[in-house]
């Protein structure tokens, strides 16, 4: 399997950087690809029909290069705290503009803030929602004990 570095030691992976390609790096097939981060091949097809990948294509075969792996990791770690992928393709732009690096990162911090307070307020709903259906189990409870058999 070809190695493309996969993980920074100090950035978050939705910072990016997604390396530009010089056209003459080394490439994954679309098998390798998808071992490398645990997805599917159907995974892998979506994120290309969506327009977030954008494999080389030789014949019927896929190849991705560096910057396809830089967004994939991006794509994961969006998708893993709930983002959509209206937010996931704005990222990506934003990570691969020539903004400065601080504006950068300012704006993946408003993001994901503005997630954390979403799931925080989905947190509350579902915790309403679990009290509401113990108070409905115990009281089928009740019922079924007071039954005659």
């Amino acid at each position: 399997m070809n190695t493309i570095p996969t993980k920074l030691d100090v950035v978050p992976d939705i910072a990016g950087p997604i390396r530009d390609d010089d056209g003459d790096g080394q490439l994954l097939a679309i098998s390798e690809m998808s071992e490398l981060f645990g997805v599917t091949l159907r995974t892998l097809r979506f994120y290309e029909e969506k327009g977030l990948l954008n494999p080389v294509r030789r014949g019927a075969r896929r190849f991705y290069r560096a910057r396809d792996v830089g967004r994939m990791r991006v794509i994961l770690q969006a998708k893993k705290i709930g983002l959509t992928l209206a937010e996931v393709r704005r990222i990506i732009k934003l990570v691969e503009s020539g903004t400065a690096r601080d504006k950068q990162i300012t704006e993946l911090k408003e993001i994901c803030v503005s997630q954390e307070q979403l799931l925080l307020e989905q947190e509350q709903a579902l915790k309403e929602q679990i009290a509401e259906v113990r108070g409905v189990v115990a009281a089928l409870g009740q019922i079924l004990e007071n039954e005659p058999a």
